[in-house]
């Protein structure tokens, strides 16, 4: 990822996170993909209606796919609204998607989406990430040194 992508995600007023996964998985390796997303779809991750709770991507076909994310319905939309949970294509190049299609053959990899942004010319864009699972000693530690940040925090913020 380069210095400008980054920019843009920090300009982006939108930005639904997936909190959960930085503590489920280890990153090994990030891409960010555009969504394939219909008329009322767009207007609600807009508006940040959007959640990635319980979210996974999958290979089907040679196409990535995004399962149980869930956009709400659009207030305004009427009889065209869309499902709020609906599998959604996520595209990417033909190299990446064969690079994470070998990756996830191996037991305990996955590709988790992370993030959803509107970039600078208005359109929907997701993080993803090809991850691999943590064991319950690498929750604890993740924990400790959350833990021990804020312990650091807090003392610096008394003797300033």
């Amino acid at each position: 990822m380069n210095k400008q992508q980054e920019e843009v995600r920090k300009k982006s007023p939108i930005q639904i996170k997936n909190r959960k996964a930085s503590f489920e998985y280890f990153f090994i390796e990030e891409f960010t993909a555009g969504i394939v997303l219909t008329g009322t779809e767009i207007k609600s991750i807009r508006l940040g209606k959007a959640s990635l709770v319980d979210t996974y991507c999958t290979i089907i076909n040679g196409e990535l796919w995004v399962k149980g994310m869930s956009v709400s319905p659009y207030f305004y939309g009427s009889y065209n609204n869309h499902e709020m949970k609906r599998d959604r294509k996520l595209l990417l190049t033909r190299r990446e998607i064969n690079r994470l299609a070998s990756a996830t053959k191996q037991t305990g990899y996955t590709i988790v989406p992370l993030l959803v942004f509107i970039d600078e010319k208005g359109r929907a864009k997701m993080d993803i990430a090809l991850c691999k699972g943590k064991k319950e000693f690498d929750k604890r530690q993740t924990l400790k040194e959350k833990e021990d940040r804020r312990e650091m925090d807090r003392a610096m913020k008394v003797y300033k």
